[in-house]
């Protein structure tokens, strides 16, 4: 006879526990203490085992037959139920470590073991471990696209597109890393493309004319702030580099006899070394300002620390001091001054993108062009230098007039 809810509810405790039966093996175990726990008998290679299903009331009657079925399934397919949940329990136990957070762990520690340079790292972290913080804890297979666009969706309205679609090809590079390590089944960022906004393009801000860039030359020249923010972006506007490879600058990459300056591979954007030819302005800045870094590592370090390097904000800060808007200029702009005039001016433009290390998609040509250029760049980076000068020069003149 089959168990009611009124049969379940009605049973007393015994002085010893017994059984009320509900058939296919089901029974409840009905304890001294009161408590009534769902059993299931089974055979498995003619053996005899018990599965437990929890308490009453906690498990109904009709969950308890549910899972009765859902064991005789197992049985009939040539299953032990009490191995699939040993292993059901080991998949779940698995997948609650398998977090995003744990999977974002992993992924950053194979960067940086691979020499992914401080700015990827630090970008990354940025991305994953605080943007996407809401996905920490979540189980990598249980995250679906709409949880994702969520965030996405959350950063966009705030004006910040370029990030929003930034952080789900972060997010996407995690999902993929996590398929080739058989911890992620798919890539819930595919379904996501095309849903974001388009970034609008903002440009870096540069002075492209000559006479306006020598009167910032002019201004950069007469700076009283700290030193070290002059001649860092004296050196950017005549090294023709990024702000952050100047600010990281080593004394150890001076090459005093060959007027060079060697910046290694994992502070380069493209991840390949780059020789910098100096030129005697550049010479001048750089003897001029050594001593300030005496017994330390860095050329130009920070207002606070000799230790720390001098921050993209304090040369930024100087550029509005001088009264350059950010509309205006920038740090980074440097870069496109000088590429600008001197293809206006009729320098050969793979001399200008070697000088401005610019990587070719040929890594045989790269690294030909980088030792076939050389000879050239060492002009090029004297004749700008030069070029500033005249500048300088010509802003002075007219503003004299």
């Amino acid at each position: 006879m089959l168990l009611t809810q009124l049969a379940i509810k009605n049973a007393k405790p015994r002085e010893k526990p017994y059984k009320l039966r509900d058939g296919n093996g089901l029974y409840l175990l009905v304890s001294p203490n009161g408590s009534k726990l769902w059993r299931l008998r089974y055979r498995f290679s003619d053996k005899q085992n018990m599965l437990s299903f929890g308490a009453f009331p906690e498990v109904s009657l009709a969950s308890a037959r549910t899972k009765r079925d859902e064991a005789r399934k197992l049985l009939a397919e040539g299953v032990d139920p009490s191995q699939q949940r040993r292993l059901d329990k080991i998949a779940a136990a698995t997948a609650a470590r398998n977090t995003f957070g744990a999977l974002v762990e992993d992924y950053l520690a194979k960067l940086e073991a691979e020499g992914a340079a401080e700015s990827t790292m630090s970008k990354n972290r940025w991305l994953l471990q605080e943007l996407a913080a809401p996905l920490t804890k979540r189980p990598i297979n249980e995250i679906t696209p709409a949880e994702i666009l969520v965030i996405l969706k959350r950063i966009e309205k705030t004006g910040r597109r370029e990030t929003a679609r930034r952080l789900r090809g972060a997010i996407g590079t995690v999902f993929r890393y996590g398929i080739t390590t058989l911890r992620a089944i798919n890539d819930p960022t595919f379904a996501l493309r095309g849903a974001l906004l388009k970034p609008v393009v903002q440009h870096r801000p540069a002075i492209t004319d000559e006479v306006r860039l020598g009167g910032l030359m002019v201004s950069i020249d007469e700076y009283d702030g700290w030193p070290t923010v002059r001649a860092a972006l004296q050196l950017i506007a005549l090294t023709m580099t990024r702000p952050a490879e100047v600010r990281l600058m080593r004394r150890s990459e001076i090459v005093w006899p060959k007027a060079t300056w060697r910046i290694p591979a994992e502070r380069m954007k493209m991840r390949v070394p780059h020789d910098v030819p100096l030129s005697k302005q550049a010479l001048a800045i750089l003897r001029d300002i050594w001593p300030l870094s005496e017994g330390h590592q860095l050329v130009l370090p920070s207002i606070r620390s000799p230790l720390k390097p001098l921050s993209e904000n304090a040369m930024n800060s100087a550029l509005r001091r001088m009264g350059y808007t950010k509309e205006e200029m920038c740090p980074h702009g440097f870069r496109s001054s000088a590429s600008t005039i001197l293809n206006e001016r009729g320098y050969d433009d793979d001399v200008i993108e070697a000088a401005l290390a610019h990587q070719e998609e040929d890594e045989v040509r790269a690294a030909y062009n980088r030792a076939k250029y050389l000879p050239q760049r060492i002009k090029l980076m004297q004749d700008w230098a030069d070029l500033l000068d005249q500048f300088r020069t010509r802003s002075s003149t007219r503003n004299v007039a």
